[in-house]
Formats: C-alpha cells, sequence, structure tokens
C-alpha cells in the first residue's frame, strides 16, 4: 500500500504541462535504449509521448485513482503500476529511468534510485535547486561527490514554475544521471569511499591542504601540498572545487 493517502497536497502532484519541456524529457529519452520505467506518470504528459517510442513502458503511480485513470488510455505494452515508487523493486535488468519527481520527495528518490541495480541513465524533472546542486554548478556537494566515481550527473535546462499546474512556488531543471561504463572506483570500495568524502567536506581546516592531512593522518600529511600542486589545486581550495576524478585519484591516495 502507499506510504502516504492519496491527495494533490501530500503527493506533491504538480503536473507538467509545458509542451517544449515534455518534448525536451522524451526526446532525451528516445537518445537512450532499453525499457523504460516512469516515476509518477500522473495524467500521462511524458506516458503517452514516451509510449510512442515503441518500447516497454512502466509507470509507477501512487495516486490509485490517477493510476486506473491512465491505465486505460495506454496501450500494450505500456502498463500502469498503482504503487510507492520509494516501494517498488525496480529490476536488476538494463533499464532507463525518467519521472517528474514530487519536489518534497526529490532527494529521497534520488537516494532510492542511487542505490538502485541495473538502470542506465535517468531523465529527471526536479526541484532547480537540486537539479544544480546534484550537477554540481558552483562546485560539488557531499552528494554528488559520494556518487562521482559512479554516475555522471548533468544539468539540461531550467523549466520554469508556469510550466506545471498547479504552479510550484519555484522553478524546475531537467537533470540527466547516468551510470558510468567503466567506474573510476570498484562498487566494493563505496561505503568506505563514502565515508571519506564525508570526512572531507565535514573536516576541519582552512583549504584542502589542511583538511586531508588531518582526515588522512600522519603517513601522508607531507605529501598533501605536492599532491595538490601536481594537479594544479591550490592549497586553500574547497572540497567542492575537486571533479570526479580527482575524488577518486584522492581517495585512492589517501583514503
Amino acid at each position: 500500500m502507499p506510504a502516504y493517502r492519496p491527495g494533490r497536497h501530500e503527493l506533491g502532484q504538480n503536473f507538467l504541462i509545458d509542451q517544449n519541456t515534455i518534448r525536451s524529457v522524451v526526446g532525451l529519452v528516445a537518445a537512450t535504449d532499453g525499457p523504460i520505467i516512469e516515476i509518477g506518470p500522473g495524467d500521462g504528459a511524458l506516458t503517452l509521448p514516451l509510449q510512442r517510442l515503441g518500447r516497454r513502458l512502466t509507470g509507477v503511480e501512487i495516486d490509485g485513482r490517477l493510476a486506473g485513470r491512465l491505465a486505460r488510455r495506454v496501450v500494450s505494452p505500456t502498463e500502469i503500476v498503482h504503487r510507492d515508487f520509494l516501494r517498488y523493486p525496480l529490476p536488476a535488468g538494463r533499464h532507463v529511468l525518467v519521472g517528474n519527481l514530487p519536489f518534497h520527495q526529490t532527494t529521497v528518490m534520488l537516494r532510492h534510485v542511487l542505490h538502485a541495480p541495473g538502470w542506465t541513465e535517468a531523465v529527471l524533472v526536479v526541484q532547480w535547486e537540486v537539479a544544480r546542486r546534484r550537477a554540481g554548478v558552483g562546485g560539488a556537494t557531499m552528494m554528488t561527490a559520494q556518487w562521482w566515481p559512479w554516475f555522471g550527473f548533468r544539468l539540461v535546462e531550467r523549466v520554469p514554475a508556469a510550466a506545471f499546474r498547479p504552479r510550484p512556488g519555484v522553478d524546475a531543471g531537467v537533470l540527466t544521471m547516468t551510470r558510468r561504463r567503466q567506474p573510476l572506483l570498484p562498487r566494493t570500495e563505496l561505503r568506505r569511499y563514502q565515508g571519506f568524502v564525508h570526512a572531507v567536506f565535514t573536516g576541519k581546516g582552512r583549504g584542502l591542504a589542511e583538511i586531508v592531512a588531518e582526515v588522512a593522518g600522519p603517513g601522508v600529511r607531507r605529501g598533501v601540498h605536492g599532491w595538490l600542486r601536481e594537479r594544479r589545486i591550490g592549497a586553500m581550495a574547497l572540497p567542492k572545487s575537486l571533479t570526479a576524478e580527482q575524488w577518486a585519484e584522492l581517495y585512492r591516495w589517501a583514503g
């Protein structure tokens, strides 16, 4: 059963109505391969054009009323499932995710997706600030850095609040996430690596040189400045300044 009762306010339902945005999202999905799983199809604004791609499409909708109504409008092999996406078991096989995520559930849904197996690309409409942070605009956040060795994040475009009904209080953005074919680190290192990133982001110091020296311990302190200098990174740079490749290198060197 759903984790919360149906209701537009409770479910954060802001339906996408802007045709340019819909075409953009569908175009991004069209450039991928494999079955499609749509998160929260709602009234079918994305579902109906997506099914014209001719691929297997499953819509996971928490609102039973909307799920039943949309199920009567789609054609096989498209399927609408009445489930809470956070409790929906994603398949282990290759597939593509797409969806207009409820703003109040964005972070928890992104975490659910990032931990899930199988999917190769995700095309998501999310709150604008979340899209910017996940894509590392203005510098990487801790969450982005923690997943970078395994996923790439890209901010595609801004979506104005007027593109939705009812209209939300903030703009949205189209965010893509792509599973790296060749990860920068083995998946077995995930937990340890994420702990290292957390320690660096929350560590004490006036810049990376001091922070990394404090986190990594005496065995690498003397080499911190040299490591940074070789990569043309200033000693006073902050953790958000590192790229995905630099995070992986730093972990292998000092983690």
